[in-house]
């Protein structure tokens, strides 16, 4: 009887230490990190700001289609860290940008396209109001995000407007960009512009096919501010 009890007695020691070890090697794995679990470094998503008119917000076209929606897809396909922001209003002046301007800029800012004055043009307001207009708002946006880079879209007004007046309002965008130290779009419409076939019926707004010029037209310039990795 002695020697099953002593037998029974080993038995259990042996299944208890086996059992101790098992549970102090599972709690050591638990709090050794797993590699499988490291965290992994979050990359930080920088803004690109499109602060513009009807051209910026795709007027007439799919959601899709506008500009600054392919500018995102050609951002995502490179895998670029950066979200496109479209604060196109139809219809927008340089003043009536530049009174949104402050609420627009409570969000983050890391690239500013200022897309504004081609309704001036087709109104007639005085090319020295326009100018004043859009210095304005890159002041406000160096004064808010000094860090921040800025692209400045050229506009251009038709010939029935008169040469004088067109002379004017052409300088106006190529003279601010050197002052201030931003980058130039020289004409945002280039190789759209006049163009009956790139162009919706009112022959201001580019159709699908003319707002893909005017992507690349913007991506030219664009592209040369973008960090690869950030």
């Amino acid at each position: 009887m002695s020697k099953i009890v002593s037998i029974f007695l080993l038995y259990f020691s042996v299944v208890t230490f086996v059992a101790c070890n098992n549970q102090e090697k599972a709690s050591a794995e638990q709090n050794t990190p797993s590699k499988n679990n490291a965290a992994t470094p979050v990359k930080v998503v920088k803004n690109i700001l499109v602060f513009g008119n009807s051209l910026t917000a795709g007027y007439g076209l799919e959601p899709s289609e506008s500009y600054p929606a392919q500018l995102q897809n050609r951002l995502d396909s490179l895998k670029l860290p950066y979200k496109i922001v479209n604060a196109g209003v139809s219809g927008e002046t340089t003043s009536g940008g530049n009174s949104r301007l402050d609420w627009v800029l409570k969000n983050p800012v890391d690239i500013f396209i200022l897309e504004l004055g081609g309704n001036d043009g087709l109104r007639g307001i005085p090319a020295t109001e326009t100018r004043k207009n859009l210095q304005a708002m890159i002041d406000k946006v160096k004064a808010k995000y000094p860090e921040a880079k800025i692209i400045l879209a050229g506009m251009q007004v038709p010939p029935s407007m008169g040469k004088k007046y067109a002379d004017e309002f052409r300088v106006i965008y190529p003279e601010l960009a050197e002052k201030n130290n931003v980058e130039l779009i020289p004409f945002l419409l280039e190789n759209v512009g006049g163009e009956v076939k790139l162009n919706q019926k009112d022959g201001i707004h580019p159709n699908a096919i003319g707002a893909k010029i005017v992507a690349e037209n913007v991506w030219k310039v664009l592209e040369g501010l973008l960090v690869k990795e950030v």
